[in-house]
């Protein structure tokens, strides 16, 4: 066959639809790798601001800053995605969910110069809320070697997220990083360097396990110590179903309050 005939056969990702907050958003996303889910709520429902503009760094097809959105009707968004074909899911999930006239996807490398970020839209000192999941693998889930690597991204590269994070954050606004329990002292490390009033908050599966994912908020500008709170588990015990206070999060009943 001809390379004319190129278009016809092209094999696209499958995409599903699935439902998130009890069904008050449907996200269309890729139905093999990376795929939104616990983290993503979790990470939009612990936005804290309800008025200004929202910034999602790596926003992927944007669960988290439609979560956020969906909680908070004054919040606008911006969602910063590299990869164009996840950057072009976001956008449809955007208008899809009703969100057309408050948010915008904007496709840019995070790690992009200041200059080119801010040629491309990325206002500095601006957003009242900046969101990020850095990109893992769960152990034992990375496909190859290569992708292996990216589950234990240096400390120099989750610097990188976090110095982004802070060029556009507002005076005052608030900067919050979901991850790996494991990558804490880098985040820790990072967050103090840059901001005031840094809050940490450990999850853990069940009680009495150790934590497996930790939030982290920096307030940009505050001078305030660092706040260590208690964990929390997100299952019951039998680990079959979320405690009450997750499963009002996850169906979108209510946010995540720390």
């Amino acid at each position: 066959m001809s390379l004319a005939h190129g278009a016809e056969i092209v094999k696209r990702p499958e995409v599903t639809h699935d439902a998130f907050l009890g069904g008050r958003l449907t996200i269309a996303q890729p139905a093999r790798g990376f795929r939104a889910g616990l983290d993503s709520v979790l990470l939009g429902a612990a936005t804290g601001h309800g008025q200004g503009q929202l910034l999602d760094l790596g926003a992927g097809v944007g669960t988290a800053a439609l979560v956020a959105l969906a909680d908070h009707a004054a919040l606008g968004a911006m969602l910063v995605e590299a990869d164009a074909d996840t950057a072009a899911l976001a956008a449809g999930n955007v208008t899809a969910n009703g969100f057309a006239g408050r948010a915008q996807v904007l496709t840019l490398d995070l790690t992009a110069s200041g200059r080119t970020r801010t040629a491309a839209g990325l206002r500095p000192d601006h957003f009242v809320s900046v969101l990020a999941n850095p990109p893992f693998f769960e152990v034992g889930t990375a496909p190859s070697a290569r992708r292996a690597a990216a589950r234990h991204m240096s400390a120099e590269a989750l610097d990188v997220w976090v110095k982004t994070a802070a060029s556009h954050a507002a005076p005052g606004g608030e900067v919050i990083f979901i991850h790996v329990a494991e990558r804490l002292s880098a985040l820790l490390q990072s967050f103090e360097a840059r901001f005031g009033a840094v809050t940490i908050l450990p999850l853990t599966p069940r009680e009495a396990e150790p934590a497996n994912r930790i939030l982290i908020r920096g307030i940009k500008g505050s001078r305030a110590p660092l706040t260590l709170l208690a964990s929390r588990a997100i299952h019951t015990p039998s680990g079959r179903t979320f405690r009450p206070q997750f499963e009002a999060i996850f169906r979108g009943r209510d946010r995540l309050h720390w």
